[in-house]
């Protein structure tokens, strides 16, 4: 099956809403892109025209955006494309989805920090650092694997 991936530079117009379904978290919020062009003439930087797009995330990253997005703050958002044509009103309407594989702050306009998910189930993957007082601090496993990438040949 074909798919169109994008990634899309610019701001979350709407709060994230999240709700709770059968198969897991759902949430969606509006994004806004504005592309921006030097005027030579003006000698200033221009707004072009913003669109918006209808951003859905599902299970695990339906959850981590409800807890890490806030209104006007810069993303970069990955995904699908997904156009869609409605009736409303008598009137014929296109909307632009984006169906979100991965979400993350602009790191060019602020900075952040990352707080690393806790999984429900235990044991599913290898966690090679262990926190402690907000300081990570190598796991055995994870001390042979910095070494071994220390090794230059």
């Amino acid at each position: 099956m074909n798919e169109t991936l994008v990634t899309l530079v610019g701001n979350a117009a709407t709060a994230v809403e999240f709700r709770e379904t059968a198969t897991g978290g759902m949430a969606r919020f509006r994004f806004a892109v504005t592309p921006r062009r030097w005027d030579r003439e003006k000698q200033l930087w221009a707004d072009g025209h913003t669109s918006f797009y209808t951003v859905w995330a599902w299970r695990t990253l339906a959850v981590n955006l409800a807890g890490s997005v806030s209104v006007g703050e810069p993303l970069l958002v990955h995904g699908r494309l997904k156009v869609r044509e409605e009736e409303q009103g008598g009137q014929r309407r296109t909307f632009v989805d984006v169906e979100a594989v991965a979400v993350g702050h602009d790191l060019s306009r602020g900075t952040a920090a990352f707080r690393r998910a806790i999984r429900a189930e235990p044991g599913l993957t290898e966690r090679p650092e262990r926190v402690t007082d907000g300081d990570a601090e190598p796991s055995p496993q994870g001390r042979e694997r910095a070494g071994e990438m220390a090794v230059v040949s």
